[in-house]
Formats: structure tokens, C-alpha cells, sequence
């Protein structure tokens, strides 16, 4: 009995989308899956890439953040459109296109953060 409790247990959580890498229980759109994917299969970004959904002016948005020092972030359509890069770059204020942003953005969900850690040699 113990055991099947254990089982039933392990298949609640995984039919819930639980995993290491990806807090968020609902349902991704596939462009979103395909960045995780790519950024995966990458080395480990400093800092780690995550992947954030907003509202911001009233539409469901996508945040990736940057993957270091002068290189932008990117903010996504929930169609995979890009829409601007609100961070980032050599003056790190990302591109200009949507300078509100940070202010203006809501519901912060994290989608996903990637768990891989850097590993130095000595």
C-alpha cells in the first residue's frame, strides 16, 4: 500500500509538469519550449537563463533575460513575436522600444530557470 502511495504520488507530480527546471505548471507555448530548448543546449549563461511571463499593456509577454553584461534581453509576443529588447546592450537600457517596461509589466510568473550550474576546473 505504502508503495502505491509513493507511486501515485511520483505520477500526481509529473502529470503536473513539475520539474527541476521549470516551476510553472501550465501549458507553454511551443516557442517558448523551443527557446528552453535552445538555451539548454548552450553553455550555462552567467547569470543563469530564466524566462519570465508579464502582462504588460494588457497582453500576455515572455521575458529572456540576458545572457550577460553588453547583450540584450528579449521580450516575446505570446505569438513568439519579438518585441523589444528592454535591458541589455552597451548602454543597458536594451533598444529603446519599450522603455516602460520595468514599470509597467504585472503578474510576474517565472516559467523557467535553468538549474545547470557553471563548472570551474582549476
Amino acid at each position: 500500500m505504502h508503495d502505491q502511495l509513493k507511486l501515485l504520488a511520483l505520477f500526481s507530480l509529473t502529470a503536473l509538469g513539475f520539474t527541476q527546471d521549470k516551476p510553472s505548471r501550465q501549458v507553454l507555448p511551443a516557442f517558448v519550449q523551443i527557446l528552453i530548448n535552445q538555451t539548454k543546449n548552450q553553455p550555462v549563461w552567467t547569470p543563469p537563463a530564466s524566462i519570465y511571463q508579464y502582462t504588460y499593456k494588457g497582453k500576455t509577454v515572455y521575458y529572456l533575460s540576458a545572457r550577460c553584461c553588453d547583450i540584450p534581453s528579449t521580450l516575446f509576443a505570446e505569438n513568439g513575436q519579438v518585441l523589444c529588447s528592454p535591458s541589455g546592450g552597451f548602454a543597458g537600457s536594451g533598444d529603446g522600444k519599450c522603455i516602460d517596461f520595468f514599470s509597467a509589466r504585472t503578474d510576474e510568473a517565472l516559467i523557467w530557470q535553468d538549474s545547470r550550474r557553471n563548472r570551474k576546473t582549476i
